[in-house]
């Protein structure tokens, strides 16, 4: 069960850090500047977090192994780094972004899911289509 539950906090605590560092982000520095600071840093971890934590400490030969998709994630994690870091500049709350963006993004999934990966669709996950939509005029309801 441990090994169940401690990725989903480890994302949780992660996440909840992270919209507040974005939030905290001044509004006069440069988000791509923020982000080659975040990026050193982050990949700086990871190679010590390799290195610390993996039998196989060949690095090359694990970057052989990949496929296309870290390369992609690498560009689209910047999209998404500099979206919430303009989303918060522009004066969404921090209490409110995450979850617009989390429900238009668990409908678009639920999409991507049954296209891309012939997950199924059922009643259930179109009710909660329909849920996060209400969800959404609630939480902006002014």
């Amino acid at each position: 069960m441990f090994a169940y539950i401690w990725p989903l906090a480890l994302v949780v605590i992660s996440n909840i850090i992270y919209h507040v560092c974005a939030k905290s982000v001044p509004g006069n520095v440069s988000p791509f500047a923020t982000l080659t600071v975040t990026y050193l840093i982050g990949a700086l971890l990871s190679v010590i977090m390799f290195f610390a934590v993996e039998k196989n400490h060949n690095m090359v030969k694990e970057i052989g192994k990949m496929n296309w998709a870290p390369y992609v994630l690498g560009i689209v994690i910047v999209g998404l780094e500099v979206g919430y870091i303009y989303m918060y500049q522009a004066g969404w709350k921090v209490s409110i972004a995450s979850i617009v963006q989390s429900s238009f993004l668990a409908i678009a999934l639920i999409i991507v899911g049954s296209l891309l990966f012939k997950e199924t669709l059922t009643w259930n996950k179109l009710v909660g289509i329909g849920i996060c939509m209400v969800g959404l005029v609630f939480i902006n309801w002014r």
